[in-house]
């Protein structure tokens, strides 16, 4: 089988061979496993900090396209330029795939969404890794995508790949998820008492739209309270610098330890032991991180964002932050361990229902 992959995460050539964003090569291996040929269309460049990682397999063929914006006049002047040669070298690989697997939403994603409703008898996957959910504001440009992707008269022999189970949806939907850890990686969970210092971790970018400064504040309000609170944040991003500064002014150099980017191990040991983990996001498709925590038993504390709420079983297996009483609910939730340690076994035996192990059963099934 020959199988085409287009979206925008950039396939970067090193003395190492092929790597990308790490998560991204755990997914694409799986994929890139159960086929004969393979042929990746995307940038090959990428100007900012990235935590990348070689793809196992290395015999693929990379069809470099321009990465472009639309949030300003360089970018759709980049995006008009480049628009007919990403369209010509498209229309080539999908006529010579025997399975086309796009990587939505973004702006190749939309690129990509026209192009393949050329190919109507072509089998084709969509992986959409935002949000899903039909009631969230959203730019034009992921709602175009979303209905060109759904409409099955338009869009035929498609299975999308979307986070949470959502109602009234096209044949073409399917809820999906995605995995980090192996059955084998299972283990007894370390028993937590919640009743010493209170183990935080944050993962993920330092972006605004993360609002990782809410999580310092948080931080700073529950030791106002008289919490002993040790928060552990992991990655690395735009807004480091003004987390550090806010840290500072929330006299909480002792309490906040910025890690940067780590491996995957170093991440795993930290919510091994971490009683919570946050993520106040904005917006989210799948939170990993999230996931991942609770794979641990690290109970979520996590904006109501898209399938977020199913995740925690709405408040089940975690917190839905309000960004109002956050502080007092978790104070409140802290006086009962015992509900805390149910919390965090619920959260565990959820998420560990969803390993690679499944991931790459469903992939088979996929491709066939």
């Amino acid at each position: 089988m020959k199988l085409l992959v287009v979206g925008a995460a950039p396939f970067i050539a090193t003395p190492d061979g092929w790597v990308a964003y790490s998560p991204l090569v755990m997914e694409m291996d799986l994929w890139f496993d159960k086929v004969d040929h393979v042929t990746v269309m995307a940038p090959t460049s990428y100007d900012k900090p990235l935590l990348t990682k070689p793809l196992a397999r290395q015999d693929i063929k990379v069809v470099s396209i321009p990465a472009f914006d639309m949030n300003s006049f360089g970018g759709i002047f980049r995006m008009l330029w480049a628009l007919p040669i990403i369209k010509v070298k498209m229309l080539i690989a999908m006529a010579k795939a025997d399975h086309i697997h796009l990587r939505c939403p973004g702006n190749i994603g939309l690129i990509s969404s026209w192009m393949q409703l050329l190919f109507p008898r072509k089998i084709k996957t969509a992986k959409y890794a935002g949000n899903w959910d039909p009631e969230s504001p959203q730019p034009w440009t992921y709602r175009l995508q979303k209905y060109l992707l759904s409409n099955s008269f338009l869009t035929r022999n498609m299975q999308v790949l979307v986070y949470g189970d959502w109602p009234n949806q096209s044949k073409n939907i399917k809820p999906f998820f995605t995995a980090t850890y192996w059955e084998k990686d299972k283990e007894a969970l370390h028993e937590r008492s919640y009743t010493e210092t209170i183990q935080m971790v944050y993962l993920g970018t330092l972006s605004a739209n993360k609002r990782v400064d809410y999580a310092i504040e948080l931080t700073a309000e529950l030791k106002n309270r008289g919490i002993s609170i040790k928060f552990d944040v992991f990655g690395a991003g735009a807004e480091q610098a003004k987390l550090k500064e806010l840290a500072v002014k929330c006299a909480l150099e002792h309490e906040v330890v910025f890690h940067g980017n780590q491996p995957k191990e170093v991440v795993t040991s930290a919510l091994k032991k971490a009683d919570f983990a946050i993520l106040p996001s904005k917006s989210e498709g799948w939170p990993k991180a999230v996931a991942e925590a609770m794979f641990w038993g690290a109970i979520p504390l996590a904006s109501a964002v898209s399938c977020v709420p199913w995740m925690l079983d709405y408040g089940n297996r975690g917190l839905l932050l309000d960004f109002k009483t956050d502080a007092e609910t978790i104070q409140a939730m802290l006086s009962r361990p015992k509900r805390l340690r149910n919390m965090s076994a619920a959260a565990a035996a959820w998420s560990r229902q969803y390993t690679l192990d499944k991931f790459e059963s469903e992939i088979e099934m996929l491709l066939k």
